[in-house]
């Protein structure tokens, strides 16, 4: 079922297209929550720790994943808003030969690089080898968590968030219970916990194509489809990478923290393990209400629904907000006992830091809060610059955590790390939002004026006689003096984006 978010009330449509996103979140984080407690409880402190000294490269497979894949996404939510179903199915292609790349990349230099980057990150040797097994395992399935983050994406971009929902669900559920029987029955280790996930990510890839298959003709593609146009392709790349590459940017400081914490032993490793599978799971309700925006946000700009914008951003932050602060004031308060489920009897140590790092984080969830919208609303916009020079302010932040913070104050530095990094991502996304914001009330004041475009324009850039006709295919324009359609390829879209007031001058703030 697919779900058009340019008609209704902004704030009802935005709530109830992001309440499956929000229960798949929270089985998505389940994924790494089941591993991380199923190995602390079933192998031990060492167990945990070996999981938990992979965090940053196993943040920097997902980040770059998710990010490529939700940016391959956003051209096919344009085209779809605006009914252009041909141009709608070549995106969904060219995102699939970047996926296919992005796959065989991460399948083939994780691998080889697992031990050499762990080794760097200075992992402690009682738990190095545990670390790379699972790393090594996670690589190796990379070619299922791209497909299926990829399809989701795809699925959402149409507007049906629902339906993937019901497969992440029974993904998770396979998942917790392979995980057992792997690493409580088989004594497979963090071998075991990284298999299980695989396997359930390839049943969600295939539960993906069979529903495309039965109920999405809209996503049949033709050999045509598939035929590879490099100027249409472009598009989802110029969008996509920079949105996987900021992940990865965000993923680097995350690296440089992990290092940090590694030196302070694999008790504080295995303490950051613990609430950071929490703290993941907590911000699912923020998170998803930031990949709803992406799509609502890409959806009107491609139907051209300027006010419904405004207007979405500004109610979705208070809700986001609210959330934010009841989420924040429950995880101080009952820290302590789900601490305990990742640890056994006697490692009070391991629960009172991960008390400290909730005192710190939950007051300020607010300020994650808006980095979720923000940062979507900016990507649903287009501006893929920002989030990139977004990720660069929240790299540093980590960076700065990992290598000043924690030599000095130890794991309270630790504690600090989040917020710190939140404050920099916010940044140049406030700034952008703020532009962007502006142009939209021009836009609408023109639209007001009796000026908005309409199925058919005449492009003033460009002189007199040429106009946007529906009748020339989806994809093109219609030139009346030449009497036959233009291409739509990359630059096109440019000047389009230029004649919005979205130049890349102004792309990323100063």
């Amino acid at each position: 079922m697919t779900r058009n978010l340019t008609a209704g009330p902004p704030t009802r449509l935005i709530v109830l297209f992001t309440l499956p996103l929000l229960v798949g979140n929270v089985f998505q984080q389940l994924y790494q929550f089941t591993d991380a407690a199923v190995v602390g409880r079933l192998v031990g402190l060492d167990g945990l720790a070996s999981v938990g000294a992979t965090n940053g490269l196993v943040f920097l497979l997902i980040g770059f994943t998710w990010g490529s894949s939700a940016g391959l996404a956003i051209p096919t939510a344009r085209a779809f808003g605006a009914g252009d179903m041909t141009a709608m199915r070549r995106f969904v292609a060219a995102g699939a030969y970047v996926s296919a790349a992005l796959a065989a990349i991460i399948m083939v230099v994780g691998t080889l690089a697992a031990r050499p980057l762990l080794h760097l990150m200075d992992t402690p040797p009682e738990i190095i080898d545990g670390s790379v097994a699972f790393i090594t395992m996670t690589c190796l399935g990379g070619g299922a968590m791209v497909a299926f983050n990829f399809l989701s994406s795809t699925i959402r971009a149409l507007g049906d968030s629902r339906t993937p929902l019901v497969f992440l669900v029974i993904s998770c559920c396979l998942n917790a219970g392979l995980s057992l029987a792997f690493v409580g029955g088989l004594h497979m280790g963090v071998r075991g916990a990284a298999l299980a996930t695989v396997i359930a990510q390839l049943v969600s890839v295939v539960l993906c194509l069979g529903l495309i298959a039965r109920r999405m003709p809209e996503l049949h593609l033709s050999r045509d489809d598939w035929r590879p146009r490099w100027h249409e392709m472009a598009e989802p790349v110029r969008i996509g990478l920079p949105m996987g590459f900021s992940m990865s940017v965000i993923a680097i400081g995350s690296l440089v923290l992990q290092y940090g914490i590694n030196g302070l032993g694999a008790e504080s490793v295995a303490a950051f393990t613990a609430a950071l599978r929490v703290d993941q799971l907590a911000a699912a309700p923020l998170n998803s209400f930031g990949i709803a925006m992406a799509t609502f946000v890409a959806q009107n700009r491609g139907a051209r629904q300027w006010h419904r914008i405004r207007t979405g951003v500004f109610r979705i932050s208070f809700v986001s907000i609210g959330i934010a602060v009841v989420v924040g004031l429950t995880l101080v308060a009952v820290s302590g006992p789900i601490a305990e489920l990742f640890v056994g009897p006697g490692q009070a140590g391991v629960v009172a830091m991960v008390r400290q790092y909730f005192l710190v984080n939950g007051a300020l969830y607010s300020i994650l809060a808006m980095v979720f919208i923000l940062r979507n609303t900016v990507q649903g916009l287009g501006l893929a610059a920002v989030p990139t020079l977004s990720g660069f302010l929240e790299l540093v932040m980590r960076a700065t955590a990992g290598l000043v913070l924690v030599h000095r104050f130890g794991f309270l530095g630790v504690c600090f790390a989040a917020p710190l990094a939140w404050v920099g991502s916010v940044i140049p996304t406030s700034i952008a939002w703020t532009v962007q914001r502006r142009r939209l009330v021009e836009e609408e004041r023109l639209a007001a004026a009796g000026a908005a475009p309409g199925p058919r324009r005449v492009d003033e850039r460009a002189g007199a006689g040429v106009a946007h006709d529906e009748r020339a295919g989806a994809g093109a324009r219609f030139d009346e003096r030449a009497s036959e359609p233009v291409p739509y390829d990359a630059l096109t879209a440019e000047s389009e984006l230029e004649a919005l007031g979205e130049s890349a001058s102004l792309a990323t703030p100063a």
